[in-house]
């Protein structure tokens, strides 16, 4: 998501950008300097970092008025108190007397604000700690016909305390009630024999230890929920305590750094260290990416070739509510912080994490884990080819526009994609899928010249940095890899340099993109700047770095990707349709805007006729018909925050919702008939390497099993020579191979 970053490496305009800022931090230096011996406060120094590299390097800062103060308010409560469980309305009628104040108090290194909600917090945290050990300490009535709602967004906060520790007792009744409800399934499903069947339920391990001969009873059962729920709140808060100011402040100044726009943020000097480690061991552990939700963590992105992504379990989007280790008992993970999180899912190979998640649907699904090392190969490009209708297709899959700038010779995206266009043509195919879904981003170097596999030499995105010209990266090479028929497979996941391909390949007519209504809408760069290199003679410790969004891209026609995204030519259903993801829904999103059009010479490819073929087949589908249906569902539950605290009535609520879910569950047992292989000299190495061909193997199933893979090959069949002059594509027969290593 936050890609291009590694472009920025040769990016000479960046290096000029530092050169430029240091020059003008040089009097600041100087100032810092006698400021540090004289008066050693570091975190002043970070507001008056942040606000002046913001203000001199930032592609287009926001302006520091009361309406950005009034931003900053807000996101910081949030971010402090995202479910409303520690302060009451007496202490936001106090701090409210800052809302409009923040800016000046920025400018003025002011930290009254800070230091006043931070004692108060600490105060209310522990205060909340007898709140809770209070309430756990005798048994629920579920009996009675109580509701609790957890939209904590639109939640007021408590008046009183004593209306601050009922909320604590209703959110820690529905805990609780879940808890007993998920061990009553789990004791019944053990007595039915079902375990070993389905991942939602206990494996044969679990019977052997579960299955005494002895149903627990429903007082058993709240005793051991209420036990686990406080284990989990006493280890959480013990968290809570061991936080130091820095850490605290870290938020609030990530508070003011976040409201430049989303991809603006401050990594304070441990998190930067983190940051760095889990971008060099993020395919380690259980292989996803994760980002903090309100309460809870939820799945940004699955690495393919990971167990969480061939499990097929875990999906994009789902919310992790517990974490339990092998056969623990699972930990309520509700407001923890994003690195205790991960330090609870990390651990080593071989060993089990059962992760407690709320599917997009809102059903609740326990899912075991076991950890391993994920192959760096997964993510890179490999292909595969298909037969239909006596023509041969070759899908091509791209997880990352990956590239090593440190060494020229190693592989990088365009390079590998090129040597798989070479292999499918050697199979004499008859078009290409390339597969862009989930593709984070990545190199902008990489995706110019990946574009240039598929047209003539050409603009293919041009670049803007504030108060300069704009650049135009273009492809020179006349070659052309692969000119036939060409369909790009895009999602709302499908972000950055994902969309500036997809977008050069629709500007130039070349091919059809297919997928999500639109892709996820970043047109931003940024780039990491190290705070230190700005003070001498630093006494005050390291002061961590600032990811700075510096540079714009726009397409060749002119138009931004941000917000928008790319628009598919061929939209099909998918079940994240009406729900809000995307740049386009975070309030502080840079806006789109559009630049000249870049001098560029489009295709010319018909595609019309293809493209309402297309609609007729979907519009036709019972699958898509179904998938459109389940994305309305989705969309209806999510605003559905209340839950009923009545045991019988949660128990009807959940069973309902079950019902329901289980008819959409037919979408992920569908089959499209198609058998997709590997390329010749890839079975060579399949016999020398099983584990190879097993990773493989469960990719080509997993095509098998894709409804989108199956229209793509449709419209790729509708674009073939002489199916009608209307459809017909053009195809350059004087092909030329580019050079690959």
């Amino acid at each position: 998501m936050n890609a291009i970053l590694s472009y920025m490496k040769r990016n000479y305009k960046v290096l000029v950008f530092v050169a430029v800022l240091a020059v003008a931090l040089w009097s600041f230096m100087l100032k810092q300097q006698v400021a540090a011996s004289g008066d050693p406060d570091k975190d002043k120094l970070l507001i008056e970092l942040l606000t002046f590299v913001v203000e001199k390097g930032h592609y287009d800062p926001a302006k520091i008025d009361d309406t950005f103060s009034k931003g900053v308010y807000k996101s910081y409560l949030q971010s402090i108190d995202p479910s409303k469980r520690f302060f009451i309305q007496s202490d936001i009628d106090e701090f409210a007397k800052y809302e409009d104040k923040i800016d000046d108090m920025i400018l003025n290194k002011d930290l009254s604000f800070f230091n006043l909600t931070h004692e108060r917090l600490l105060k209310r945290i522990k205060e909340s700690e007898d709140f809770y050990k209070a309430i756990l300490a005798k048994p629920f009535d579920f009996t009675t016909n109580e509701e609790f709602n957890v939209d904590y967004e639109k939640m007021p906060f408590a008046k009183t305390d004593a209306d601050l520790k009922k909320r604590w007792e209703k959110q820690l009744k529905l805990s609780v009630l879940s808890t007993i409800i998920d061990k009553q399934k789990l004791q019944e499903d053990i007595a039915k024999g079902k375990g070993d069947k389905d991942s939602t339920k206990p494996a044969a391990s679990d019977k052997k230890k579960a299955d005494d001969g002895k149903i627990k009873t429903f007082t058993e059962l709240e005793k051991e929920a209420r036990e686990s729920t406080l284990k989990s709140l006493n280890d959480y808060f013990a968290i809570i305590d061991e936080l130091k100011r820095d850490e605290w402040f870290s938020i609030y100044i990530n508070s003011i750094a976040e409201r430049f726009d989303p991809h603006t943020f401050y990594f304070a000097p441990d998190d930067k260290d983190k940051f760095d480690t889990s971008m060099r061991g993020s395919l380690e552990g259980i292989g996803a990416k994760l980002q903090k939700k309100g309460d809870y963590i939820e799945i940004s992105e699955l690495i393919p070739g990971g167990p969480a992504w061939r499990g097929k379990d875990l999906e994009q989007g789902d919310l992790i509510m517990k974490v339990a280790q092998g056969k623990d008992e699972p930990v309520d993970i509700a407001g923890m912080r994003l690195d205790d999180v991960v330090k609870k899912i990390k651990g080593p190979k071989g060993t089990e994490v059962r992760l407690t998640v709320k599917k997009v649907d809102g059903s609740i699904k326990v899912i075991p884990i076991t950890r391993e090392i994920v192959e760096l190969e997964e993510t890179y490009a490999k292909s595969s080819i298909v037969k239909k209708d006596g023509k041969t297709y070759g899908v091509i899959n791209l997880p990352k526009f990956y590239i090593n700038f440190e060494n020229k010779d190693s592989r990088d995206a365009a390079k590998d994609v090129a040597i798989e266009i070479k292999r499918l043509k050697e199979q004499n195919i008859d078009g290409i899928i390339m597969d862009l879904r989930d593709n984070g981003g990545g190199s902008l170097k990489t995706v110019v010249d990946m574009t240039g596999l598929f047209i003539p030499q050409g603009p293919v995105v041009q670049v803007k940095s504030a108060g300069a010209e704009k650049e135009i990266l273009a492809d020179t090479d006349s070659s052309v890899q692969w000119s036939g028929p060409l369909v790009v497979l895009v999602n709302n996941f499908s972000a950055s340099a994902s969309e500036i391909f997809a977008a050069a390949i629709q500007d130039y007519n070349r091919g059809l993109i297919l997928g999500s209504k639109h892709t996820y809408g970043k047109g931003t760069v940024q780039n990491m700047i190290d705070l230190n290199q700005f003070v001498r003679n630093n006494s005050l410790g390291n002061l961590g770095a600032l990811k700075l969004t510096t540079q714009k891209y726009y397409r060749v026609n002119g138009g931004s990707t941000q917000r928008e995204g790319v628009k598919s030519d061929i939209v099909l259903p998918d079940r994240y349709a009406y729900i809000e993801m995307g740049e386009r829904d975070a309030d502080n999103a840079m806006p789109w805007d559009k630049i000249d059009t870049a001098p560029f010479k489009p295709v010319k490819n018909n595609f019309a006729g293809v493209i309402e073929n297309s609609k007729r087949r979907v519009s036709a589908n019972e699958q898509f018909k179904l998938m459109e249906e389940n994305a309305k569902w989705v969309s209806e539950k999510k605003d559905n925050n209340t839950y009923s605290l009545n045991l019988d009535k949660f128990k009807q609520e959940v069973a309902e919702t079950e019902a329901i879910a289980k008819k959409f569950k037919v979408l992920n047992d569908y089959k499209n008939q198609f058998t997709f292989d590997a390329l010749p000299y890839e079975k060579a190495i399949f016999a020398k390497d099983p584990l190879l061909a097993e990773k493989k193997q469960r990719w080509y199933e997993s095509l098998s099993k894709d409804i989108y893979v199956e229209e793509a090959l449709n419209v790729l069949d509708d674009l073939q020579p002489g199916k009608s002059t209307k459809n017909a594509v053009t195809i350059n027969k004087k092909e030329k191979m580019i050079k690959t290593k």
